[in-house]
């Protein structure tokens, strides 16, 4: 079902989200049914693989039928509230994954790959190291910003949608969280 937010809308997933908190199935069922698509559109945009998006739908669901009671109307719009517990989740998914290694890396490193050798490797390991430390000194949002930019090739225009912020408000996480890249790798 294609989901367009207005005023109706937007009471009946304040209803149905109050129901939901009071362990309402029937209510789980029918806001799945209003929102899944579209929160599942912006999963798969994010993490751009059909099982992660997956996943980090299924979780998302899973938060928002256990917190539903946290919901309040001072946290915004509830289908923005339930888009950003997809979003979080999809991004945590794809760090996780990036963290941990794929099935079959196992015995890579044993490869000759025609590339420079241990001192060489030593160095370009520290500069990764050294941008990780200085990535994790970014907010969230900041981070964020610039990894799906620059990793996942995400327009500014892409990257507003997916983070559900003013196209102008994009562009200046990714320009402060560059500056303070800047002057992490500096030091």
């Amino acid at each position: 079902m294609a989901y367009a937010q207005n005023d109706t809308d937007h009471d009946r997933l304040m209803r149905l989200l109050m129901q939901i908190a009071r362990d309402d199935r029937d209510a789980f069922r029918q806001l799945y049914e209003l929102v899944a698509a579209r929160m599942f559109g912006m999963c798969l945009k994010l993490a751009g693989q059909r099982d992660l998006a997956e996943e980090a739908l299924q979780d998302a669901f899973v938060q928002i039928w256990h917190r539903a009671s946290e919901y309040h109307r001072d946290r915004g719009a509830p289908l923005n509230w339930m888009m950003t517990i997809a979003r979080y989740r999809t991004l945590d998914l794809m760090r996780a994954r990036k963290a941990r290694p794929t099935v079959g890396d196992e015995g890579l490193e044993e490869l000759d790959d025609g590339r420079g050798g241990p001192l060489e490797s030593s160095l370009r390991d520290a500069g990764a190291s050294r941008l990780t430390g200085c990535l994790d000194e970014l907010s969230d949002v900041q981070r964020d910003s610039i990894l799906l930019s620059y990793y996942r090739g995400f327009t500014h225009e892409e990257l507003s949608q997916a983070l559900s912020s003013p196209i102008g408000t994009v562009k200046s996480w990714i320009r402060r969280g560059l500056m303070a890249l800047k002057r992490c790798l500096e030091r």
